[in-house]
């Protein structure tokens, strides 16, 4: 674990549900604090009696909707701040413009838990590409929902070997991944299979020539 990390496990006691809200806050502003790790941490104050639960949920959960709101206002009210283009952060930006182009609310919600290294970016992208508010928002609801659910869910099962936790998100949340991969490439050999067949069944019958 590196030093700040350590800070931050160690000031867990202290500050409790404060500090989660804060890290979730931070996160989903693109700085770089274990936010998924102190809510992991939190969940095993939680088990062993040392935090309240709902305090914790709360915090964890109105920090990380503040963040996504702030990253969605500063996208909309300033998008001429947004990272130049060529830079690695302006490529994902990009990538977010995209995938909210394609998936809409769908991109909002899997980039708040299963893509959440996007999350910052999408929030930044919903904002400076008009993304209607009433949907973004709701789409980030039910996934920051996911988010500390699971996180703060691992850490009251498995709070005893923080890393055995963290270690288990990653499997499981690469196994989703993984699946959902495998769905979507499926779907697209089964349009692509099925296209032949009907741009043939679509082919006008060759002219006939009268004796």
């Amino acid at each position: 674990m590196t030093d700040l990390t350590d800070w931050f496990l160690a000031a867990l006691p202290l500050y409790g549900p404060w500090l989660v809200g804060l890290t979730t806050l931070l996160s989903c502003l693109a700085l770089p604090v274990p936010s998924s790790l102190m809510m992991i941490a939190a969940g095993a104050f939680v088990a062993s009696g040392d935090l309240a639960l709902a305090p914790v949920a709360l915090a964890a959960f109105g920090g990380a909707l503040m963040g996504d709101q702030i990253g969605y206002v500063i996208g909309r009210k300033a998008g001429h701040l947004l990272p130049a283009p060529g830079s690695k952060r302006a490529a994902l930006i990009t990538v977010a413009l995209e995938k909210l182009a394609q998936n809409g609310a769908v991109a909002v919600f899997l980039s708040r838990w299963l893509f959440s290294a996007l999350g910052p970016w999408v929030n930044l992208a919903a904002g400076a590409s008009g993304y209607g508010h009433t949907r973004f928002t709701l789409a980030d609801v039910a996934g920051e929902l996911v988010w500390v659910s699971a996180y703060i869910g691992l850490g009251m099962v498995f709070g005893a070997n923080l890393d055995a936790a963290a270690d288990l998100a990653g499997n499981v949340l690469g196994l989703i991944t993984a699946g959902a991969v495998a769905i979507g490439l499926g779907l697209w050999l089964a349009r692509t299979l099925r296209r032949p067949a009907k741009d043939s069944d679509q082919d006008p019958a060759p002219a006939t020539t009268g004796d």
